[in-house]
């Protein structure tokens, strides 16, 4: 299974499958604690009490007559075989085994694990059956019984049964709580899983009875704060969808109402053309033809310029500002000569590059100077200027034509809003559509009268890189 395949199983599923891995896993482990703990805890019992049976006899051993003696104490040894469960084996001998008491073919220890006066316990296969045998050496004060070994030695061997029967009910008593709270946690880590993703079933939810064309934010009071930034990175999502789809109904509006007057009018004039009863009536309506389709075709080229910066996915990139504005200028030339208009460009020194899309940049600044060529008078003088400011690179164009009263300079970038001054044909769409190539960009439109009499000054500030 690839990486995608595991990120499209279910999200509950994965988190009770990776919790209840680790609750076993943890389980396991104490479990296996437990039994640890518990077997060491009843081997150390068993064994205290094993070593009590040999200082039992180690203190009834005697030496006094040069020979070895016991004197076994059977009340303790009854005790302790009905402990046991079974016979109890005893030897009380000389480490070289030639003086010796009880039953003599009791393994012994190796000799370099028998220490003095340190008990040593070994589990080992005797008269047909496992028992435990626990040894005792402590040193004679003198040989004894002709044996030159001057080292005693006490063991005493019990059965392992019943330590085992023992074992077992207490590993039952001591395990059985640990199974008990491992299924505990794992009843509550499904439950917690469940419950930790019900504001999600209600999210998916809410969202499937949401009607088609339900394009508010989705409501995020409800929502767990690690799911927050999902649900807020929806409505952003939701937002730029109201906000394209909304472009998408202005264009349309924007299209049947502009569209509609200029296209009667050409069906209008087409008829009037086909009148025409002489050659020179037909010339004029092939005139006025004419630039009533001028007028229609650079409308519907400001509508789609409008629509193309309504759009969410300007394609940015680093762009030489000063040779843009130059090279739209110098197209600009011919025009404010026909119009006999000085037309100028001013660059005082290089400016850093801004991330802008040059296409609409240049339909910006197209607009900008179309309109100050339009509504300059013959004789006057428009600049497009370069120049760096306080982190900002700003882009300018001022004229010396009637300018915008200074009350309706907020309204100026509203769609088909025309000054009150404006004399002539217009869309009212120019500095609208530079209002939004602007905001696409993240750039500052700033409108103002121009110094001296009259005239008007749009600028354009670009935040440096």
């Amino acid at each position: 299974m690839n990486v995608d395949a595991l990120h499209r199983v279910s999200l509950r599923r994965t988190l009770i499958v990776v919790l209840l891995a680790g609750v076993m896993v943890g389980s396991f482990v104490q479990v296996w604690l437990t039994w640890h703990t518990a077997r060491s805890a009843v081997d150390a019992a068993f064994d205290r009490s094993l070593f009590g049976a040999i200082k039992a006899i180690d203190a009834n051993v005697s030496t006094d007559s040069g020979g070895l003696a016991v004197e076994l104490p059977y009340a303790l040894f009854e005790f302790f075989e009905l402990t046991a469960a079974g016979p109890v084996y005893y030897r009380v001998a000389t480490q070289d085994g030639l003086v010796e008491i009880g039953n003599p073919d009791l393994p012994m220890p190796p000799p370099d694990l028998l220490r003095d006066r340190q008990p040593h316990f070994a589990t080992v296969d005797y008269a047909g059956e496992t028992v435990r045998v626990g040894t005792y050496a402590r040193p004679l004060r003198h040989a004894v019984g002709g044996s030159s070994d001057r080292r005693l030695v006490v063991q005493v061997a019990e059965p392992f049964a019943s330590r085992e029967q023992f074992s077992r009910q207490f590993l039952v008593g001591a395990i059985g709580p640990d199974l008990l709270l491992a299924a505990l946690a794992a009843a509550m880590v499904a439950a917690a899983v469940a419950w930790s993703l019900r504001p999600l079933r209600q999210l998916r939810q809410d969202l499937q009875a949401r009607a088609p064309d339900d394009l508010s934010p989705i409501d995020t009071q409800r929502v767990p704060r690690d799911v927050l930034p999902l649900v807020e990175a929806m409505n952003q999502h939701i937002f730029r969808y109201r906000e394209l789809l909304e472009g998408q109904r202005r264009f349309v509006d924007d299209a049947s109402h502009q569209l509609r007057t200029p296209l009667s009018t050409l069906l209008t004039q087409v008829t009037f053309t086909q009148r025409a009863g002489d050659m020179d009536s037909m010339q004029d309506a092939l005139a006025a033809l004419r630039e009533q389709l001028k007028h229609t075709i650079r409308q519907t080229n400001q509508m789609l310029a409008l629509a193309r910066a309504d759009t969410p996915d300007a394609a940015l990139q680093p762009m030489d500002l000063g040779r843009l504005a130059g090279d739209v200028t110098k197209r600009h030339w011919a025009v404010a000569r026909t119009r006999r208009i000085d037309l100028g460009f001013e660059m005082p020194e290089p400016v850093p590059a801004v991330q802008a899309d040059p296409g609409l940049l240049e339909e910006a600044l197209s607009n900008l100077i179309d309109n100050a060529l339009k509504y300059t008078p013959e004789g006057g003088c428009v600049t497009v200027r370069v120049a760096a400011g306080d982190g900002v690179v700003v882009l300018s164009v001022a004229d010396d034509g009637p300018g915008i009263p200074i009350e309706e300079l907020p309204r100026v970038t509203e769609r088909f809003f025309r000054a009150s001054n404006t004399q002539g044909t217009g869309s009212g769409l120019g500095l609208a559509i530079v209002g939004a190539i602007a905001r696409r960009h993240g750039a500052r439109l700033v409108l103002a009268p121009a110094t001296g009499e009259g005239g008007l000054v749009v600028r354009l500030e670009f935040p440096r890189p």
